[in-house]
């Protein structure tokens, strides 16, 4: 198979939305890891409040991907990444805004676990485009 064909096989777009929400899924997951330096600082955190701090986003992660995982089933993927790409604006303008106290901090990090879950979304949208070039490279 030719390159030319190849770049015309797949579904292009499916594939870079699928990268992208992927991408800005775990930054804005990991968000808290980045800052963890600042927020001590600023709310005064011993380091077990620390961890925890870093490990809920984790957990909600978890959590969050079957939820995902089933509506991904139910309402189809793209449905479900922009439904979680809505909800994640959340907590980030919940922390930027809002989020003076430690329970707010915690339910924060909680929900930043809906990034966390965005694999139930984004690997049935990167599905897509890559189902359609491995198609074009098998039946060449």
């Amino acid at each position: 198979m030719k390159l030319s064909e190849l770049k015309k096989s797949g579904h292009a777009p499916s594939l870079l939305a699928s990268f992208l929400y992927f991408d800005v899924s775990f930054m804005i997951w990991v968000i808290l890891g980045a800052l963890g330096a600042f927020i001590t600082k600023d709310f005064g955190l011993s380091p077990a409040e620390k961890g925890l701090i870093v490990a809920l986003p984790i957990l909600g992660g978890s959590i969050f991907r079957i939820i995902l995982g089933v509506l991904t089933d139910r309402i189809g993927p793209r449905k479900t990444a922009i439904g979680g790409m809505i909800i994640t604006m959340v907590p980030l303008l919940w922390g930027w805004l809002f989020g003076h106290s430690l329970g707010e901090l915690f339910c924060i990090a909680v929900l930043l676990g809906v990034a966390g879950g965005s694999f139930a979304a984004a690997i049935p949208m990167a599905a897509v485009g890559i189902r359609h070039i491995c198609k074009a490279l098998l039946w060449a």
